[in-house]
Parts: structure tokens; sequence; C-alpha cells
């Protein structure tokens, strides 16, 4: 077997009886392809990594699952990884990562004097919020200075969706009222 190129069929025979030299052929050959479409939709670069061995993994365990017939090994592999990383994204412990990232960046900014709540402050946001009551603030603050969606705010406080969305609508007409919008 030639070590520096290995055509298609014979890699997928091998990777069928799980020989492990083709296993690091295909890392060694396809990892930074596939880290690259990893990369363009997870910006941490340390969980694209993760996802990539998630996607290696998958692909050693799946391979039998590969339809010749449907396209190119390389296709079917790329479409794996970037699935497995579309899915990551969409998780709740992604979500809840990059929330925490957010709050550790705005404890720097407000300890650089730029905190979201010193600009709000300014401009009397914050008196606003006050005229609401405990319920209405609390949605308020988590949708649009947490960066909370209604879904998220109603899973986490085991409330309906369509409560949230009540409370956010009598929160902005008394926002309005206060400020005299209609």
């Amino acid at each position: 077997m030639q070590k520096d190129n290995i055509p298609e069929d014979q890699l997928i025979a091998l990777l069928l009886k799980k020989d492990k030299s083709a296993f690091e052929y295909l890392y060694d050959n396809y990892a930074s392809a596939l880290n690259g479409v990893i990369a363009r939709i997870i910006t941490d670069q340390d969980i694209a990594e993760e996802v990539l061995q998630d996607a290696f993994i998958k692909i050693w365990s799946k391979i039998a699952f590969y339809d010749r017939t449907k396209g190119k090994l390389f296709t079917w592999m790329l479409n794996l990884s970037r699935n497995l990383a579309i899915d990551k994204v969409r998780s709740k412990e992604y979500k809840k990562s990059i929330k925490t990232d957010q709050i550790e960046n705005n404890v720097y900014a407000y300890e650089r004097g730029n905190s979201i709540e010193q600009k709000t402050d300014g401009i009397g946001v914050q008196d606003l919020l006050k005229e609401l009551n405990s319920e209405q603030a609390i949605i308020v603050d988590l949708l649009y200075f947490k960066g909370y969606t209604q879904s998220e705010v109603a899973e986490e406080y085991d409330i309906p969706l369509g409560t949230v969305k009540t409370r956010l609508r009598a929160a902005i007409i008394q926002l309005r009222k206060s400020i005299k919008i209609n």
C-alpha cells in the first residue's frame, strides 16, 4: 500500500476493515479541509477542534453508512462535519457558553468603563425599567441586555412562551407611556 496516495475505493475498503493506518491517512489528508469548514461555522478554535474530533470519530464509526452512489467520500465527510458543526451551534451547551463568554467580556468592559449598563444609565434606561413591575423588568433585561431569546426565557424560568410575550408586550406599552411615544 502506497502511503502517499491511496485511491478512494481502496481507502474506503480499508476503513470498512477498521484499518488504523487508513484512518491515519484519512486524518493526515483531510483534517485541515474539514477543519476549515467547521471553523467557518464555529469561530471558537477549541470548540471547532472538538467538533473536528467528533467528526472523525463519527466517520470511523459510521463508514459503513457511506453510499458511493450518492457522492465522493470527501463530500460525505464534509457534509457530516458541517452538520456536526451546525448541531453544535444550535445546542444549549454552546449557547450557554457563548452567553458566559459575553458575561466575561462585559465584566472586562465594565472594568474599562464601557459597560452596557453605564451606557444605558447615561440615557436613563435603568430609571425607565424601575417603572415596570418586577416580572416585566426581568423579561426586558434578559431579552434586551443579556441576549436571551423569548423561548430561552420561557424555558429557563419555566413559564409559558405566551406569558413571556404578554409580559414583554405589557412592558413595551408601559415604557411607551413613560416616554410618551405612541
